[in-house]
This record gives C-alpha cells, sequence and structure tokens, in this order.
C-alpha cells in the first residue's frame, strides 16, 4: 500500500513543462501570447519553458479566431505583426510573407530591438495583467489542459475588463 504523500499518481512536474534556462534548471511553463494594437489577448498558448519564443509564433498565428470588422469578410490575419530578435528566422518570414502579413522584425546582429519598444510595451503589459492573476503567476496544476484553461479565463476577462470600459 503507498503513502498517500510520499508517492504520486502520475508525473511529479506535470504536461508542459520544461527546465527553465534562465531560473537554475527549474521545471515551469510558459505562456505565448499574441494581442493586438491596444493590448487584448487575440491568441494564446503554453508551453514548457524551454521552448524557443520562435517555435510557437506559427502556431499562435493559426490559432487567431476570426474577428469581426464593421465591413466585409470577417478577418483572419492581422494587418501587421511587430516580433523581436527571437522572432527573426527565414522560416518565420516566409510563413508570414506566404499569409500576406506585413513584418517588423528585428534582425539578429544588424537592429537593436530598441526601436520596438513603442510596440513591444504592449505585449508586456498584457503579460503583466496576466501575471496579476495568482493562479498564472505560479503554476499549482500539474494537468497543462487546466493550466491552459485557466489562462483563457484570465484573457477573456482582460477581454471584458477593457471593453466593459
Amino acid at each position: 500500500m503507498r503513502g498517500r504523500l510520499r508517492e504520486h499518481a502520475g508525473h511529479e512536474k506535470g504536461d508542459l513543462t520544461g527546465p527553465n534556462p534562465v531560473d537554475r534548471g527549474k521545471f515551469g511553463s510558459k505562456i505565448h501570447l499574441l494581442t493586438e494594437r491596444t493590448g487584448l489577448p487575440l491568441s494564446l498558448a503554453i508551453s514548457g519553458a524551454n521552448l524557443h519564443d520562435s517555435q510557437a509564433l506559427i502556431p499562435l498565428v493559426e490559432a487567431i479566431p476570426p474577428i469581426r470588422s464593421r465591413r466585409g469578410p470577417r478577418r483572419r490575419r492581422p494587418g501587421r505583426l511587430h516580433g523581436d530578435k527571437a522572432n527573426d528566422h527565414r522560416f518565420i518570414r516566409s510563413y508570414l510573407r506566404r499569409r500576406q502579413i506585413t513584418t517588423r522584425i528585428a534582425r539578429r546582429g544588424i537592429e537593436s530591438s530598441s526601436r520596438l519598444g513603442r510596440h513591444r510595451w504592449v505585449i508586456e503589459r498584457t503579460v503583466a495583467w496576466l501575471g496579476g492573476f495568482r493562479r498564472l503567476h505560479r503554476r499549482y496544476e500539474r494537468k497543462a489542459d487546466h493550466f491552459a484553461a485557466f489562462a483563457t479565463i484570465a484573457a477573456a476577462l482582460i477581454c471584458h475588463r477593457r471593453l466593459a470600459k
């Protein structure tokens, strides 16, 4: 018979976790986010802390829901995408070109990312809003689906608070 406090039924670390490269290898998760110009979350994804940001951009762009506009058909793609140096890869640029999305991505080794600061602060502010939810600040859930559900609820609450004003 197993002691209830000594052994766990599943994986101790949970799904979609990985060793964090900046936090002494502790296991953690990362929230990837796409927002529109004013900071409303459009697409959200969860991954292990060791996944590079460039690998999460294409699934985020594909996960953008159709957005109703005042005139014409629903939009399924953003008009312009701003990104930092982590997204400066040939496969990302070619994918966005095929989807007819204008990019403004800082180039590694050529440009400083300081010029993107006027656009990047919107994402950082939305990530800070998500960090204000206690369930997301520290991951308590082992199942990745539960953590993703709480992150989605938090994004919906952010949208509600912003649009209710």
